[in-house]
């Protein structure tokens, strides 16, 4: 882990290849297009063809899985804000662009895609502009906020993509810890909660 958090400080972006392995990332990948089919996504700003998803139970699950290797990864202490993913389609694009404050050390993991090769990401840093591919289960760890990054029309039939976000604990942004919510809804501890466990 020492190797990608020093290439992290250097580059504000680092590839951490198998983030996700089977038989979760399947079963992801298979739960995104089972929402897209049933009808229970919404089109967002962004991409707005596109299927998209914002705070999911299994998403959520992973925005606090993955606490723990981003904080290795970024060398902070971080306040996870929140979780998101979008299914594209054949044509769509994500135009160049900076994330907002709540999005200031962020993941982007591919669930699958139905294509001759990965979508690459470009993503623009100290060194200047990158091209990454991400094959199912990989992800891409960066600084939203410093970083443009954007990607060209997809040239394959779909792509499923999950974000998440998170906030340096000591930093300037740490007032978006989950995304100025009082929690996360569906946390370990909020589904004990509910589920009377707890």
């Amino acid at each position: 882990m020492t190797a990608l958090a020093d290439l992290f400080e250097q580059h504000k972006y680092v590839v951490r290849r198998s983030c996700i392995n089977e038989p979760h990332l399947s079963l992801l990948y298979k739960y995104a297009c089972k929402r897209v089919e049933v009808g229970t996504m919404m089109h967002d700003a962004q991409v707005p063809a596109a299927w998209a998803a914002h705070g999911d139970v299994f998403t959520d699950g992973l925005l606090t899985d993955f606490l723990p290797i981003t904080e290795a990864i970024s060398s902070l202490e971080l306040f996870p804000t929140y979780s998101y993913f979008r299914v594209y389609e054949r044509g769509h694009a994500l135009a160049k662009h900076t994330d907002r404050p709540a999005c200031e050390i962020s993941l982007t993991l591919c669930l699958g895609y139905r294509a001759e090769r990965p979508w690459p990401i470009l993503i623009e840093g100290p060194s200047g502009v990158s091209s990454i591919e991400l094959a199912p289960g990989d992800g891409l760890f960066y600084r939203g906020i410093e970083c443009p990054h954007w990607r060209e029309p997809l040239e394959g039939e779909q792509a499923v993509q999950v974000f998440l976000h998170y906030v340096d604990k000591n930093g300037p942004y740490s007032e978006w810890k989950y995304d100025k919510r009082p929690g996360l809804p569906f946390s370990k501890a909020n589904l004990l909660k509910l589920t009377g466990s707890a």
